[in-house]
């Protein structure tokens, strides 16, 4: 590959992270919003209480995590898709597993992908939140978080 070729490979993935970060601004009220709800006491904080207590109300957690993910989805530029890591996490962790009574016995193996997916989830919605906020363009030094939501994009 010429210095061309690595030219012109180099600018369209600095134009495709700008346009993920344009896409993320388009949202950012919207973002906002989920973030605060997934934040919140139902959102969070009982989740992750449901999962120590034993309770089959953890299975819940999937639908969060999948709204997160919708969300995620939707502002990727065209022909992007998500880390397959990601992918991994949350066919694990969000894909509508339905309680069944022997899970009881194995709780953890079955419960804690549910934290998981969530976790990892919510973790990127508050990096594109937090750096649609902070960021005008996309940086050529990236901070750790951005850099992050550039690897879930696979833009990095």
């Amino acid at each position: 590959m010429n210095s061309e070729d690595l030219e012109t490979d180099f600018r369209k993935l600095h134009e495709k992270q700008d346009q993920l970060l344009a896409n993320i601004k388009a949202e950012i009220p919207q973002l906002e919003s989920l973030l605060e709800k997934v934040g919140s006491h139902w959102g969070y904080e009982d989740p992750v209480y449901r999962f120590y207590y034993g309770s089959f109300k953890v299975y819940r957690l999937q639908d969060t995590t999948r709204e997160i993910i919708e969300a995620l989805k939707a502002l990727a530029p065209e022909r992007t898709t998500l880390s397959r890591l990601f992918e991994e996490i949350i066919k694990a962790g969000a894909s509508g597993k339905e309680f069944e009574s022997e899970h009881n016995s194995n709780w953890s193996y079955h419960t804690r992908p549910f934290l998981e997916a969530f976790f990892h989830a919510k973790y990127f919605l508050e990096m594109v939140v937090k750096y649609g906020k902070e960021l005008e363009e996309a940086p050529q030094l990236l901070p750790s978080g951005w850099a992050a939501v550039l690897c879930l994009y696979g833009l990095r």
